[in-house]
């Protein structure tokens, strides 16, 4: 499914996007998390096919999704990252985008779509 696909299941909105391509890039995991020490103990990243979709809107998120090679995090509740992180996620050359779903609601819709956990 593409990342493009992904956002009009989720009623997502780009809100930093510096690789336009990544719209039509193949997307089959989603590790969903507001604990990036979870994200880290558990997420098995596949082949940069994995997308993060999480509440917790701060640096750390971004840091966490570099050190498991996700490019693309989708804040959840409409939650939008400060200008000092939009920074940093420019840094990492990480896309950012928002849905205003619920974490619970945007999981059971990419789930119901196809896509399946990333954890191991």
């Amino acid at each position: 499914m593409t990342l493009e696909q992904i956002l009009q299941i989720l009623n997502g909105k780009e809100v930093y996007l510096p690789n336009e391509e990544a719209l039509a890039q193949d997307f089959a995991f989603v590790s969903a998390t507001d604990l990036m020490s979870d994200a880290l103990a558990m997420v098995k990243t596949q082949e940069d096919r994995t997308i993060l979709v999480t509440g917790l809107v701060n640096a750390q998120a971004f840091r966490t999704a570099q050190m498991l090679d996700i490019t693309n995090i989708i804040f959840v509740r409409d939650k939008q990252p400060s200008e000092r992180d939009l920074a940093v996620a420019e840094e990492l050359g990480c896309n950012v985008f928002s849905s205003p779903l619920s974490m619970y609601e945007a999981c059971g819709r990419l789930y119901e779509a196809g896509l399946r956990t990333a954890t191991r």
